[in-house]
């Protein structure tokens, strides 16, 4: 026998990155009085962390809930960006509804793909939301006639079409049911969550809940996150944690529900509800817990496997150790294990050598993420060039590949199209807007678009949008050559001076500034033509008794190109590392003298 609670709503808001999914929980929040009237809590309220307010895309999937009437709507706030598809996995199982969230102006995008298949493969119920439909260009006609054909493409069952549509300008906090004839609030969008997004259905018998998220409470400690999807669970409480070794007992701390962005406590939650448990030790995402008289295990959360690896290891740069906390390969390994807890896209593996470590992700940013939390925590390492993964399967290499959508003007489109010609991409689909836009579609090795996002805003003077998402493997398209020019190596360690970067200038750009710390073997530049070049920018103006002009004492230099951690992983070539340290990002060579180079070169032509 099942039950229906009618007092609350659970429900997912999934879209591409930047198509308003936070701005829109922001409203939510606002327009349900979570806050008092004379509150001041800002904008895009649930990214909280430190790297989510830099970069402004969600990082980590997050929960809140609002009150509506009689009615408690759980949200589920989740990531856009394809990197961090992980996270939109793991937490699509505590809904039973989702928003779906599509630009007005750009219309579906890849991570709109993936999300939805993702919704339907779990049996989600859909709300389609045009968003911004206020933005100049904005066809809200043409996107949802997209959704519409995405929809017939994606759907597993007849009623997962029958989905309704609210347009809305989340910024505003107003929607409505025509894109022209908008409310000054978001009620519609309310009456449509309540009117069809399905209430959870309770199965009867003992205790049981998955843990989709963890957190922790410098209080309570560490914090199992889930919905229960049977029973009841109340304070001091004894369950079972079933993990993939076996089975274990711990008794229930606190038992603690979403109100708004604060956790409150309660006496007891039952089914159908999201809770947050504590006193339960470590427990994992993916383990169960259950009634220790029928400890049964739901379905651990299955992930897509990661497409993009690169080497962790300790730094063996000369100035290792002077400017970080952590720096020892017992304590990067500790760290890097750890965040297999939370970060179920992630995979971490040990190598021939001690001190470096394999970690596998879902893309470049998933794994710049990492680099950069570390990095803040105090962590001193150094990493390699990002690869994609490649298998053999049936004696045959193949290779992971990308759906990729771009949105240029028409002046651009040629420069793209030869760009990514020459990293084996194949067009599939192109298509011409009524304003002067191109939409262009690719298959694209994932090889292919390690690098490109930067010189793609450099091909489309930052005018550019593009979006990927995985799309399965192929066989191996054939090598793609390096498009990037020789490397300034310093030749001397020291302290990098205005005459030595002067004549360093003359060859090309350079990445210091007067007074930073230079080794030998230190990438300080770029030179204009392949081929690395050694040069001496700690290198000073010789004294003599011959009086100079003021016009020969002046260097006049050109501003120092200061690359982020991006730009930097996509500079790398194989031979290079990245030095990675709490105050500073240093490129490098692998081989810091001339004559470990040459050895390395003399190796690598006779195979051994």
């Amino acid at each position: 026998m099942t039950e229906v609670r009618h007092d609350i709503r659970n429900l997912a808001i999934i879209a591409h990155v930047d198509h308003g999914k936070t701005t829109l929980v922001d409203a939510l929040l606002k327009q349900s009085q979570t806050f008092r009237d004379n509150q001041e809590v800002g904008t895009l309220i649930l990214d909280s962390n430190a790297l989510e307010r830099e970069k402004g895309i969600t990082i980590l999937a997050k929960n809140t809930s609002v009150r509506h009437g009689d009615v408690t709507i759980n949200i589920i706030d989740t990531p856009g960006h394809a990197d961090f598809g992980g996270e939109v996995e793991r937490v699509l199982n505590m809904a039973d509804g989702c928003l779906l969230l599509v630009d007005a102006a750009e219309g579906p995008m890849p991570q709109t793909r993936f999300v939805l298949r993702k919704a339907f493969e779990v049996g989600l119920r859909t709300v389609v939301v045009i968003n911004k439909v206020d933005r100049p260009h904005a066809d809200p006609a043409r996107a949802l006639s997209q959704v519409h054909d995405l929809f017939l493409e994606l759907a597993e069952e007849a009623d997962q079409l029958d989905a309704p549509t609210i347009y809305a300008i989340a910024k505003e906090g107003r929607a409505g049911l025509q894109p022209d004839q908008l409310a000054s609030d978001l009620a519609p969008l309310f009456t449509a969550i309540l009117d069809h997004i399905p209430p959870p259905v309770i199965e009867q018998g003992g205790f049981q809940m998955l843990v989709a998220n963890r957190a922790h409470d410098d209080y309570t400690g560490s914090l199992a996150i889930g919905r229960i999807f049977r029973g009841e669970v109340v304070p001091a409480q004894t369950v079972s944690v079933l993990t993939p070794d076996g089975a274990r007992t711990a008794k229930v701390g606190q038992v603690l529900v979403h109100r708004g962005l604060n956790r409150q406590p309660v006496d007891r939650a039952g089914a159908g509800e999201i809770v947050l448990l504590t006193g339960l030790g470590e427990v994992a995402i993916g383990d169960t817990l259950a009634d220790p008289e029928s400890p049964q295990a739901l379905p651990r959360i299955d992930i897509e496997e990661p497409t993009v690896r690169m080497t962790f290891g300790v730094n063996t740069s000369p100035m290792a150790g002077l400017e970080g906390t952590y720096s020892t390969s017992r304590q990067l390994r500790a760290r890097l294990y750890r965040e297999l807890d939370v970060n179920l896209g992630l995979r971490v593996e040990d190598t021939a050598t001690p001190e470096r470590f394999l970690v596998s992700g879902r893309g470049e940013l998933h794994l710049a993420v990492l680099i950069e939390t570390m990095r803040r925590e105090g962590f001193e390492f150094e990493v390699s060039r990002p690869e994609a993964i490649v298998r053999v399967v049936d004696g045959q290499r193949v290779e992971p590949v990308e759906r990729l959508t771009i949105d240029v003007s028409s002046d651009y489109v040629g420069a793209v199209t030869e760009t990514l010609g020459s990293r084996r991409g194949e067009m599939i689909e192109i298509i011409y807007g009524d304003h002067g836009g191109v939409r262009l579609e690719y298959v694209i090795p994932t090889r292919g678009l390690i690098g490109f996002r930067n010189l793609f805003l450099t091909l489309t003077a930052g005018t550019g949008v593009m979006g990927s998402i995985g799309i399965g493997t192929r066989p191996w398209a054939g090598d793609i050559r390096s498009q990037r020019d020789g490397a300034l190596i310093a030749s001397a360690p020291g302290v990098a001076l205005a005459y030595g970067l002067g004549n360093a200038q003359e060859r090309g750009s350079t990445f210091l500034l007067p007074g930073e710390p230079v080794y030998e073997g230190m990438i300080v530049g770029l030179q204009r033509r392949p081929g690395d070049m050694p040069v001496n920018v700690c290198r000073e103006k010789k004294q003599s008794n011959i009086r100079s002009s003021t016009a020969d004492i002046a260097v006049r230099l050109s501003p120092a190109v200061r690359l982020s951690l991006e730009q930097s992983l996509d500079f790398l070539v194989d031979d290079e590392l990245l030095e990675v340290t709490p105050k500073a990002l240093r490129l490098r060579k692998r081989h810091l003298t001339e004559l470990d180079r040459a050895r390395a070169r003399r190796g690598a032509a006779t195979g051994s």
